[in-house]
């Protein structure tokens, strides 16, 4: 074996598996233990030594405080995004933490980060595969949920390199999926991945082509999962426990542990069972013990498992096609097994799910599909392209608050594309660049993802300064964004950082939240627009007052204008863009003749060799001009 062979992994919520192209095929390296699945928990023993796996979830119930679970639903976030994960989780946030601050989590006397936790489960999945092979392994492809935003991914990629990794290529969790299935299948047709995980729900379509993988559409909810399953008994368990027993033992992190280890259980029998009891042993002496049927629990996990259909309509709607055109549905993810999961899939889809690939392996499979792929290919995998998507649309703010898109979700990467804007104010001489991502029309409403300046542009009048935007998607999804201004080559970059002070739910709610309130918006924006064509126009004819054309117009023409002036400017306050734009075409039809005198007295000074700043035309506002960051007005493409 190669000391630069590269595995897959599948960095999971719940469970984590490492694996390799043998051969025609990809197989999955087993553990320590020999099992094929490594429980994605951590704890510390009494020398403080961490154990992961399932040594370490065997310290759950007698140490919680010692040991660590989930971590990926905490992988990116801020202090102000896991107080709901708090509840269920035995977890210690470090009391110095600060309000943007990567997450610090206490174990024993140690602290940890979400990246170093991660980079322990794959530190060991590391160790797992150095001990199959007899050499070392450097080099890995790593799953994330599809709707993981910048900071997520970051934080995995982080987690690799802590770990000793050298992540070649971050690939989407369903993508992945579908690179195993079409390995396994070699059809062609449109593929839908159902992947609900321990803590993540994602939802993409795939068209298969002769070895092309060609994401169409994706959508997801980076908050939702068998744990939720999980969170929800538990709830209830000790919602009865205090109603029965009268004592409460939510703060009881040995309680609720032994709880979630049971309802667990109880979760996975009643998948082939028509009933199961929950049996928990509480303090001084006492017994918790429930009946639970399969029809009461799906009536109870019914709302968890409907917020899986409003992105599957979504991405039918986005990849323009309707169930009957899926060929196939592929289940992804051990929650996938609960019965009623897979009814919903069938009666959303209109036909039977594809089961024959384990659900819990099936991305591990696809990511040493995706290494075999990087690492040069084989016979198997040598026709096999792997085209992916970005799941939100991606660009900047712009005057008055809008935003304006760059790279619109559901589009291919890696991707790159270019707009061109202006200056609004004379002399502007620094852009405040404003990165977003989201549907929405409005800044306010998108997801803020950087701030940069683009200084040192040299004065010039509004409008004159050529400023070239560029975003580059890697194929990662992590975002690069630059700035040029063209004619004085100033230039500024960035490369989006992990902000981990935002909660999930905004992210998620970006897609949905556009289509509530897509009139809305719009008609936010046609006012906004309509309110800054105003200010350029009356800016304009300020100018023109300080012309010579001014004085060549009669003395009607002037009180003309002056009224319409007028009228604009008591219109421009308004919401009303129609009335707006109605003041700005008759201002502008009242104002042909001095603009055709303006334009007149250029030439005629031009052509006598003189400059504009030698006819005394603006020349203060041409020379210094407001320094501090200012919103860009959009210029015209070309």
């Amino acid at each position: 074996m190669t000391a630069d062979r590269i595995v897959g992994i599948d960095l999971g919520t719940t469970n984590s598996l490492v694996a390799f192209m043998q051969g025609e095929s990809p197989v999955v390296i087993p553990g320590e233990d020999g099992s094929n699945l490594v429980p994605s928990v951590v704890a510390l023993d009494e020398n403080n030594q961490p154990v992961i796996g399932n040594a370490a979830r065997n310290l759950l119930i007698a140490s919680p405080e010692r040991a660590v679970y989930s971590i990926k639903r905490l992988m990116g976030r801020g202090l102000e995004d896991v107080q709901e994960e708090l509840k269920f989780f035995p977890f210690r946030l470090a009391e110095d933490l600060q309000p943007g601050e990567v997450l610090r989590i206490g174990l024993g006397e140690k602290t940890f980060t979400p990246p170093e936790i991660s980079a322990l489960i794959l530190r060991q999945l590391k160790r797992n595969a150095e001990r199959f092979f007899g050499a070392p392994v450097t080099k890995a492809v790593i799953t994330v949920p599809a709707y993981f935003n910048d900071a997520q991914r970051q934080a995995t990629k982080d987690a690799g390199r802590i770990a000793g990794l050298e992540v070649l290529r971050l690939v989407n969790e369903p993508t992945a999926a579908s690179l195993a299935y079409g390995l396994d299948k070699k059809q062609n047709g449109i593929v839908a991945v159902y992947d609900l995980g321990g803590g993540t729900f994602d939802i993409s379509i795939l068209r298969l082509h002769d070895g092309i993988f060609e994401v169409i559409a994706t959508n997801g909810d980076t908050h939702l999962g068998g744990d939720d399953i999980d969170n929800l008994l538990i709830t209830i368990a000790l919602d009865d426990i205090q109603g029965d027993l009268e004592i409460d033992l939510r703060r009881n992190a040995e309680v609720v542990q032994a709880i979630r280890k049971a309802v667990i259980e109880a979760k996975i029998a009643l998948s082939s069972q028509a009933s199961t009891k929950l049996s928990v042993e509480l303090p001084g002496g006492k017994h918790y013990l429930r009946e639970i049927t399969r029809a009461q629990f799906e009536q109870l996990i019914q709302p968890i498992i409907d917020r899986t259909v409003g992105p599957c309509k979504q991405a039918l709607k986005d990849a323009g096609l309707k169930p009957e055109q899926i060929d196939e549905v592929v289940l992804v993810g051990g929650s996938t097994r609960i019965p009623k999961v897979r009814a919903l899939v069938k009666e959303m889809f209109h036909r039977e799910p594809h089961t024959d690939l384990n659900p819990d392996e099936v991305v591990a499979l696809g990511a040493a599909v995706q290494a075999n792929i990087l690492g040069g290919g084989s016979e198997a995998t040598e026709n096999m392209l792997l085209l992916d998507v970005t799941p939100l649309s991606l660009g900047i703010e712009v005057a008055g608050g809008v935003t304006d898109k760059i790279i619109l979700r559901n589009s291919t990467i890696p991707a790159s594309a270019t707009q061109f804007y202006t200056t609004q104010v004379d002399g502007q001489a620094n852009v405040a660049i404003h990165v977003l991502q989201g549907e929405r029309e409005l800044a306010k409403d998108c997801r803020s993802l950087a701030r940069f300046d683009l200084k040192g542009i040299p004065p010039m009048a509004a409008g004159m300064a050529r400023i070239e935007v560029k975003f580059l998607i890697d194929a990662n999804g992590i975002l690069s964004v630059s700035a040029r201004e063209q004619r004085s080559g100033k230039e500024a970059e960035i490369q989006v950082q992990p902000s981990y002070g935002l909660t999930d739910e905004q992210v998620e709610s970006m897609i949905l939240d556009s289509f509530d309130s897509a009139e809305e918006d719009f008609r936010k924006r046609q006012a906004i627009e309509a309110r800054n064509e105003a200010g350029t126009i009356l800016s304009a004819l300020e100018k023109g007052r300080r012309s010579p054309a001014w004085g060549a117009l009669t003395s009607d023409e002037k009180k003309k204008i002056a009224k319409l002036e007028k009228a604009l400017i008591a219109v421009k306050a308004e919401e009303d863009y129609q009335a707006i734009r109605k003041a700005i075409d008759v201002l502008n039809q009242a104002t042909t003749r001095l603009a055709e005198l303006m334009m007149d007295s250029a030439v005629s000074i031009a052509l006598k060799g003189k400059t504009m700043d030698e006819a005394g035309v603006a020349a203060e506002e041409l020379g210094e001009g407001p320094t501090a960051p200012h919103p860009m007005a959009k210029a015209e493409f070309e």
